[in-house]
């Protein structure tokens, strides 16, 4: 009960994310894994969403499906991990805010350039968490987060070098969630410093990630 009253976010997205994995291997046991099933419970698939856009809802939903055993457990031991340290140093409400606009951004940035696959995972926000890290690290005065922006940039490197042999892995969700991550982390303060930028700066954030947003969707349906 201590860590739930911590860190409640973690606890409740943890409880939904199994809960929409669990229903997946009943209803569908043995076929889990499809593009179709992926699809029918929230999974991103750009094209469907050109097609029709009141499906923009899937930018959201696939933050909390997943692809198999394997993803699953690997995104919740991530999640539980990184996301702890996120939400104490965010808090509760602006950590939600952060790990949905991260997830939703970096579907965005799938949604635009790769609308022909069908995706979904929490890695998005994974990696807007990891470039939130990097950018408070940067510029605030904590030698604590100055050293996980070190480490999480490192691993941001990492991971997107691998990513371009790994077929099956969406590099352009993951560079647009670190994009989204990257943003937000300027208008969404953290509790230690919550003048770590001035309030013009923290607008200006704010108003890039929503024109970036806009101009994504202008592209998909007008451009």
């Amino acid at each position: 009960m201590q860590e739930f009253k911590k860190t409640p976010v973690i606890f409740l997205l943890l409880l939904l994310t199994s809960l929409v994995f669990l229903a997946m291997q009943v209803l569908y046991f043995g076929n889990a894994t499809s593009s179709q099933v992926v699809f029918d419970f929230g999974g991103m698939f750009g094209r469907y969403v050109i097609y029709d856009p009141s499906q923009l809802w899937r930018l959201l939903t696939p933050i909390f499906v997943h692809i198999g055993w394997e993803h699953f457990i690997m995104n919740s031991l991530t999640l539980y991990f990184v996301g702890t340290m996120a939400e104490r140093v965010w808090g509760s409400s602006k950590f939600l805010l952060l790990y949905i606009l991260s997830g939703v951004m970096g579907n965005l940035f799938t949604l635009l350039l790769t609308p022909d696959v069908v995706s979904a995972g929490a890695s998005t926000s994974f990696f807007g968490l990891f470039a939130a890290f990097v950018v408070v690290g940067y510029y605030g005065h904590s030698p604590y987060l100055k050293e996980l922006g070190r480490s999480y940039l490192a691993l941001i490197g990492f991971n997107l070098f691998f990513n371009l042999f790994m077929t099956n892995v969406g590099m352009v969700g993951h560079i647009g969630g670190a994009v989204g991550g990257m943003i937000a982390s300027v208008f969404l303060t953290t509790q230690a410093e919550p003048n770590l930028f001035p309030r013009g700066k923290r607008l200006l954030g704010l108003g890039v990630y929503v024109g970036l947003f806009l101009l994504i969707l202008y592209l998909v349906f007008l451009g």
